[in-house]
């Protein structure tokens, strides 16, 4: 708790960063942007002030990191990055002012990231720095015809329930808006499962989804889990399991890390 700033990025946040590939330099002014590659850049110029860290990929700055010491509130620190990214004129994105997709504040210890491209897209506590290959896949457009083939697609299968129907509109409401995070809640007995699968179909068959995780947590969910995948009739005369592969996998401790 006591290890100045300049400590906590020169043993914490500089082998977070190296770890994800990024190959950390300091700012050269007769070094042009477009030579900067896989770089973390130190001390980045803006007309706001400098960033900590600038993380740039062919030439192009796609995500600024907000350095602090071990024991500050560092999800508060993010709106200083905004601030920075806004004074990165000459960056070639432009996302209502902010001039950098992607802003992360760290103390070494915590994390959080903001996607700043969507005003629905609030900031979150992440694991780790990204590397360069996750920070441009995020970069891909959103498949936007994929949600409207799912927005446009009628949800008439018939063992539906009116609140089925109701909780599957509420889902499919909330990835068009780009939410994350979806709770369901329904009491015992009314067809979650049911109503998630069907869901899952719908997902698949418009393309917004190319792979789900079913998790649950005890052995009788997940055998209640594949019955029902093999049971539902997604087309006439087909069940979802002949038109998608469904696999059943069980993990043990030892699979897992101490976290």
């Amino acid at each position: 708790m006591r290890e100045s700033e300049r400590e906590t990025r020169k043993t914490r946040i500089d082998p977070l960063l190296q770890a994800a590939g990024w190959n950390i330099v300091p700012y050269d002014e007769f070094t042009p942007l477009s030579s900067y590659d896989r770089c973390a850049v130190t001390e980045y110029p803006t007309e706001n002030g400098p960033a900590d860290y600038a993380l740039v990929s062919s030439g192009r700055i796609i995500a600024l990191v907000e350095a602090k010491k071990v024991g500050t509130n560092t999800q508060e620190v993010l709106s200083q990055d905004e601030r920075y990214a806004r004074g990165l004129l000459k960056n070639p994105f432009n996302f209502n002012g902010i001039r950098v997709p992607f802003l992360y504040s760290t103390n070494g210890v915590q994390i959080w990231f903001r996607d700043a491209r969507s005003p629905f897209n609030y900031s979150r506590q992440v694991e780790n720095l990204p590397s360069v290959d996750l920070l441009e896949s995020y970069l891909q457009p959103v498949d936007r015809a994929a949600i409207e083939r799912l927005k446009n697609t009628p949800n008439n299968n018939q063992k539906l329930r009116p609140y089925q129907r109701e909780a599957n509109e509420a889902i499919e409401g909330a990835i068009e808006r780009g939410q994350r995070n979806m709770l369901v809640a329904m009491a015992t007995g009314t067809g979650k499962t049911f109503t998630l699968v069907n869901e899952i179909y719908r997902l698949m068959e418009s393309g917004t989804a190319k792979r789900i995780l079913f998790l649950v947590d005890r052995r009788a969910l997940a055998a209640q889990a594949v019955r029902a995948f093999a049971s539902f009739e997604a087309k006439p005369g087909l069940k979802f399991d002949k038109i998608y592969e469904v696999y059943s996998q069980r993990f043990f401790a030892e699979d897992l890390d101490d976290d």
